[in-house]
């Protein structure tokens, strides 16, 4: 039964996917958040998950802040404080220009046990978008009605305690990370494309969602607050009390207004699956 259940979560994120608008309801979305998990779950350090990030193939970036027509880089530095961990992922838009996109907050929380999410900058995304993975617990409670039993499936917030880039922050020989790249100075591996459509985009990385969902909830409170005085903001990013506006130069001195509303998108954590009883 868990891998119906399972299997029903994949199908519903890779559907919703043709019911999405061609425009970007925020910035922040031509970047996968829940993307950007999955790239870090398999990445075996830091430079690792830097290059997972920009490859195109992975389908997690699909910005291009500054209108040059080119997919903007996303650099990847380490915060610590004790067994904290803030990982800030960044752009350049310009040599004196640098806005972040996000962060994700890792929070030991016992022997072998730790949290984490990533949360949308608030100049790209809506207020308090937060993502985290989630596993399903199934538990069969008596029905009323014809069905012997109803299944009710949770979604189960994750210990990543176990994931080889966590592991890699907290070992002992561990030395902070900071990307060395920076605007104009990129690896040579690194070849930008042209973004795609919104739609599109968003279905290429549907796969992403099927086991990270968002979430009203902050769980890692002392990651934000030992990221919010570093925080990095461009001043082509410019933010109005009626919602979001996100002002685009490009090299020619172009200007491009997008306005944005500032509605968060949560999910429900959970689902009732009617069950036809035990076999």
């Amino acid at each position: 039964m868990k891998k119906i259940t399972t299997l029903l979560f994949v199908i519903l994120a890779i559907t919703s996917g043709f019911s999405q608008e061609d425009e970007a309801a925020t910035i922040g979305d031509n970047f996968s958040l829940e993307g950007a998990l999955a790239m870090f779950k398999n990445a075996q350090s830091l430079e690792d998950f830097e290059k997972l990030l920009n490859e195109e193939n992975n389908n997690v970036n699909n910005l291009d802040l500054n209108n040059d027509g080119d997919i903007d880089y996303i650099t990847v530095a380490d915060i610590q404080e004790k067994d904290t961990h803030v990982i800030v992922l960044s752009t350049f838009l310009s040599d004196t220009e640098k806005q972040d996109i996000a962060t994700i907050g890792i929070e030991k929380t016992g022997n072998e046990e730790a949290q984490l999410q990533i949360i949308g900058d608030e100049d790209l995304y809506a207020e308090n978008t937060i993502v985290e993975p989630f596993t399903v617990d199934e538990k069969e409670v008596k029905s009323k009605g014809p069905n012997p039993s109803d299944l009710v499936v949770n979604q189960v917030i994750v210990n990543v305690w176990f994931w080889p880039s966590v592991r890699f922050l907290y070992a002992p020989s561990y030395v902070v990370w900071v990307s060395p790249y920076r605007w104009g100075f990129y690896p040579r591996w690194w070849k930008p494309w042209r973004p795609f459509r919104h739609k599109v985009f968003y279905t290429r990385c549907a796969p992403h969602r099927v086991y990270y969902h968002r979430t009203p909830t902050h769980r890692v409170v002392v990651a934000h607050k030992v990221y919010k005085p570093t925080r990095k903001s461009s001043t082509l990013v410019v933010k109005n009390k009626r919602g979001t506006t996100v002002i685009h130069k490009n090299k020619r001195g172009n200007v491009k207004a997008v306005k944005t509303t500032r509605k968060a998108n949560t999910r429900n954590n959970s689902v009732r699956v009617k069950s036809k009883g035990r076999r």
